[in-house]
């Protein structure tokens, strides 16, 4: 099948209900990206649960199209049809791109993007349909982490963070036999790499329930033995020595009495998803179960860890 691509660069008013027509006018889907990305003038945007959005596209944005060109029969029509039909809707469009997009083996396009990840000399993220590299430390970590419907393949700084914040804790011997709970696992990985480090019984929750089946997944093909599930996985008295929440900054806002309760007396406790900007509000928030300090700093995020003060 062929597809048609139409691209059109707009202002950040225009772009939502430009996007929004198109999918009226029969688009398969819409994209919204900042035109000036991989540029010095790329701006990132930020939104989160509880954060009010005051800016819902960028001040150059590109809206993408796509249709179905089996439609139409010349490039021309489908091109003239769609502007014309703007231009009566008083959407007039003065820069845009057009071009044929063939059928493609999306699953391989896909795992194309996605190639084995060093997060330490240790540590690696390998991709199923990978090789495992050579020449790997001799006491390497694997994780066998495919990218599906939930959050955390070991390419986001936030996550790598923490896993580098797991493996100190192991390289000083506070996670060996210790209880561990990746609070919003996503995939699973946090979890995963604890228990290939030495961690005793280890669980994950997380509040979507494809989040613990992609987990479950995971966890399987990694030849570990963690207990995902959903909130309701946990009581008022659960206690976890080590505590890893790897979400944002509103959400640990908002649970910092759930999570800081969780952490057992004298237990440790790593929070990320937290810009810099956000982290002495985030420390000043858990205070009250937590010393937390900056443990490290990467592209703009931060990893805040602590000892439990009970």
């Amino acid at each position: 099948m062929t597809y048609r691509e139409l691209t059109f660069f707009v202002n950040e008013e225009s772009a939502e209900l430009l996007g929004d027509t198109l999918m009226e006018l029969g688009a398969l889907s819409i994209t919204v990206e900042d035109a000036q990305a991989d540029t010095p003038e790329e701006v990132a945007l930020y939104g989160e649960p509880g954060m009010v959005i005051h800016v819902a596209a960028w001040q150059e944005s590109k809206v993408i199209a796509l249709f179905n060109q089996s439609l139409w029969t010349e490039f021309a029509q489908h091109t003239e049809a769609i502007l014309a039909e703007l231009d009566r809707l008083g959407m007039a469009i003065d820069h845009y791109t057009e071009a044929q997009i063939e059928e493609q083996d999306w699953v391989k396009l896909t795992q194309s993007q996605f190639d084995p990840i060093a997060i330490s000399d240790r540590i690696w993220v390998v991709p199923s349909w990978h090789q495992t590299p050579e020449d790997l430390h001799p006491q390497a970590i694997c994780l066998a982490v495919d990218p599906g419907l939930a959050f955390g393949t070991g390419s986001h700084p936030t996550t790598k963070l923490c896993l580098n914040w797991l493996e100190s804790l192991s390289d000083d011997g506070l996670l060996a036999n210790q209880s561990m709970m990746d609070y919003g696992c996503g995939s699973g990985i946090l979890a995963i790499a604890a228990k290939k480090l030495g961690s005793g019984p280890t669980f994950g929750l997380d509040i979507d329930p494809q989040s613990v089946i992609a987990s479950n997944d995971n966890a399987k093909g990694n030849a570990v033995e963690i207990e995902f599930g959903l909130p309701d996985m946990v009581t008022p008295t659960s206690q976890f020595n080590v505590v890893v929440a790897n979400i944002l900054a509103n959400p640990l806002k908002i649970l910092a009495p759930a999570i800081g309760a969780l952490v057992a007396p004298q237990g440790y406790l790593a929070l990320s998803g937290i810009l810099e900007q956000q982290a002495e509000q985030i420390i000043d928030i858990y205070s009250p179960w937590v010393d937390l300090k900056i443990w490290q700093v990467a592209e703009g995020w931060v990893c805040l860890a602590g000892k439990s003060k009970a």
